[in-house]
């Protein structure tokens, strides 16, 4: 067996001794059917905006108003559909292009102004949060349509509510964009080197632009499922998607196709991430090891990312 073998499955192997190790301390409660259906339906916010952040990640971008995205898109529709009665699917509609529009306000300052796409994001996170504190005058906003509830949740397939499997179509369409579309060659090329990009006739601004722009409508879909999950519009905690949702990018960069941002390496390590956090709540750990948990899996995960695509820049050279 290669390295590089080794290399794209070990995080799959890494996650099967967690679910082993957390199975033999927690018997009867950690290895059910129950708890993994919980667990990969409720993840599937946090597995979109990982899928979101690998688009702009694949070009050289980084986009930290995703989590503040998701936020809004939930609010807006709790907004539309519940304070003002409208249908649920046109609500929906408008989250999305809330979304859309987010990643071209991003797109605007990064490409035509050139601003460190860290600035931007970060600006434009902080202001999206005041809009969604407004909208919301800070409270909660429930009794989102039932058609949006069953349509994320309430139906299920093999057990597993509807949201995990819009993770995996996600996945699907950005897996065969990125490995089969002469679009993820381009990707590809300006991710690795902006100048030459252009140098054979790349349209590198289009492209960054494209890719924030899908980063923002892939992180409001993931709104839209979290309030299909919850039913309701929460101004906040749709931010605390975004940190383990970069953890899970960059660790998803060292497997399946090692040294790449990827959608399959991503979705993994969502639910690898979730399985380790999930075990240490059922063995009673205090909640803000999960903080701890997120934050030293970011550090790692950017770690051996680097050192694996360091290593593929050699290779390749």
């Amino acid at each position: 067996m290669t390295l590089k073998t080794v290399e794209r499955f070990a995080l799959i192997a890494a996650w099967a001794a967690v679910i082993v190790g957390f199975g033999i301390a927690l018997p009867g409660v950690f290895l059910t059917w129950t708890n993994f259906s919980v667990m990969f339906a409720s993840q599937a916010p946090a597995a979109l905006l990982a899928l979101a952040l690998i688009v702009p990640l694949t070009a050289g971008d980084y986009d930290l108003s995703a989590g503040a995205t998701v936020t809004l898109a939930s609010m807006i529709i709790g907004v539309l559909n519940v304070n003002l009665g409208w249908p649920i699917l046109p609500a929906v509609l408008v989250a999305l292009a809330g979304g859309a529009l987010v990643g071209a306000v991003n797109a605007f300052f990064i490409v035509l102004f050139r601003i460190p796409s860290l600035v931007v994001t970060l600006s434009t996170a902080s202001l999206i949060t005041g809009l969604v504190q407004w909208m919301s005058n800070s409270s909660t906003i429930g009794g989102i349509a039932p058609g949006l509830v069953d349509a994320v949740s309430g139906g299920q397939l093999f057990g597993i509510a509807y949201a995990f499997y819009y993770v995996l179509l996600i996945g699907i369409v950005l897996w065969y964009v990125l490995e089969y579309t002469p679009l993820g060659r381009r990707l590809l090329f300006v991710g690795r080197g902006r100048e030459v990009a252009r140098l054979v006739g790349i349209g590198v601004g289009t492209v960054r632009a494209g890719c924030l722009i899908t980063s923002g409508a892939i992180a409001a879909l993931s709104g839209v499922i979290y309030a299909g999950l919850l039913g309701a519009a929460d101004p906040v905690s749709g931010l605390n998607f975004l940190l383990p949702a970069f953890a899970a990018a960059f660790l998803g960069a060292t497997s399946i196709v090692p040294g790449r941002f990827n959608p399959w390496g991503a979705i993994i390590s969502v639910y690898f991430l979730s399985s380790g956090i999930t075990g240490l709540a059922m063995l009673g750990i205090p909640m803000w090891v999960t903080n701890i948990f997120n934050g030293a899996a970011l550090l790692l995960a950017v770690t051996l990312s680097q050192l694996v695509r360091g290593r593929e820049e050699t290779d390749y050279a």
